[in-house]
């Protein structure tokens, strides 16, 4: 093996002067270390942005939904509250939610209104974090019950803190066509305005205490289910998987914080994938260059390869020698691709070379976020079609007639 090891890069790696053999596989080399560098730094990018989204959900999203499916489920509502206690979760809050009329002088729009516990506010969707104005008060007296509304929804409706807005219930206006009769409204009074980076939430969304939000969808005492925040945003999945077992599928379904925004979690996946296989082509441009590479250097070294059968060395010797040769070539030119893409990396986050409008994107600068996984799996797929394409020369050359190959040069 050490001698097949040696001939190998001897051959990649010769002291003679450069020829076209010799280029082809420097080119091969510098083709797989381009295709490597882009593909790291195309999924530290695409990495980046998916925490980044995922940072602007979760920091306002709860990281556990569990709603009722039935009537039935909302007799259960206490026995869930129990068994969410007894997992060790103190940070939740029953919410309800509905599509409302909100309406300022002679603007009107349609926004969601969620009701939940204010007291745990913070804790379930860290309301005081990002409030722009306002503050939270769960002993306020003021006849109107303070909401608290998106920054845009606020701009649109030129509502400050302070100011009162008026709400209408689906329910009302479908009850008032049938009867004729004016639909139930409630007067609510703006006690905050929070800002979450996230156009839907900033836009349309509309928090209030749950015993208000009940009254004015005419739910009584009844919600829609509990979100919780756990310690660990990881741990949704197995908290999901553990907590199904213990309660029916028929009256409850819990959604994780991913469930939440399954489809754009899937389309940025599918993207991710589209750009890595439309990358791993250029490394397979390098590959076919590899490939030509080592056949011209089967014949080139023709005379070599029956020197060394006369002398003992088996086919199978013959066969690893070029296999060594063009994984060599491949793991060169990976390595080099990964220090390429490293080096973008460190530019970027650095001396930010690639800047972004923060008015338009959030942020200043392109994110990027590098995972040990994306370098494995580059590097085995480089590695692996490297192998691939040394194969062919290699039985080529194994093949060749020691006789014939001597005597004819």
């Amino acid at each position: 093996m050490k001698l097949e090891s040696f001939i190998a890069r001897r051959y990649l790696i010769s002291k003679h002067k450069i020829n076209f053999i010799t280029i082809i596989s420097y080119l091969s080399i510098t083709g797989i270390s381009i295709g490597v560098g882009a593909l790291i730094v195309v999924l530290a990018v695409f990495n980046g942005f998916s925490d980044l989204v995922t940072s602007f959900f979760t920091s306002f999203d709860p990281h556990i939904r569990i709603e009722i499916k039935n009537e039935e489920a909302q007799k259960r509502l206490g026995e869930l509250e129990a068994q969410i206690k007894n997992s060790g979760i103190d940070t939740y809050s029953p919410f309800i939610s509905s599509k409302v009329l909100a309406i300022q002088g002679k603007m009107n729009m349609v926004a969601e209104i969620k009701g939940i516990d204010l007291a745990k506010a913070s804790g379930v969707y860290g309301l005081d974090k990002h409030l722009f104005t306002g503050e939270i008060d769960t002993n306020s007296t003021d006849a109107a019950p303070g909401i608290f509304i998106g920054i845009q929804l606020a701009d649109k409706m030129q509502l400050l803190v302070g100011d009162t807005l008026v709400l209408v219930s689906p329910a009302g206006i479908e009850r008032s066509i049938i009867s004729y009769s004016l639909p139930k409204t409630q007067t609510f009074k703006i006690a905050g305005i929070f800002s979450t980076n996230n156009q839907e939430y900033d836009g349309q969304l509309i928090l209030g205490p749950i015993k208000a939000v009940q009254n004015l969808l005419n739910a009584k005492n009844t919600f829609q289910g509990f979100e919780l925040r756990l310690k660990d945003i990881n741990s949704a999945n197995s908290f999901k998987d553990s907590f199904q077992d213990e309660i029916s599928d028929k009256d409850f379904e819990i959604l994780t914080w991913y469930d939440l925004h399954k489809n754009l979690y899937s389309v940025m996946k599918i993207e991710r994938w589209i750009a890595y296989l439309i990358l791993s082509l250029i490394i397979a441009v390098a590959v076919f260059n590899i490939l030509g590479s080592l056949t011209m250097s089967v014949i080139e070294k023709k005379r070599d390869i029956g020197l060394l059968r006369a002398i003992g060395l088996r086919e199978n010797s013959i066969t690893k020698i070029f296999i060594f040769q063009g994984l060599y070539v491949g793991i060169i030119g990976t390595l080099s691709g990964f220090a390429l893409g490293l080096l973008v990396y460190y530019l970027q986050v650095t001396f930010n070379i690639y800047p972004l409008d923060p008015t338009q994107y959030k942020i200043d600068s392109l994110p990027m976020q590098l995972r040990i996984s994306d370098f494995f799996a580059v590097g085995l797929a480089s590695f692996v079609l490297s192998l691939l394409a040394a194969i062919y020369p290699a039985k080529k050359a194994a093949s060749v007639n020691p006789i014939d190959a001597i005597k004819w040069e």
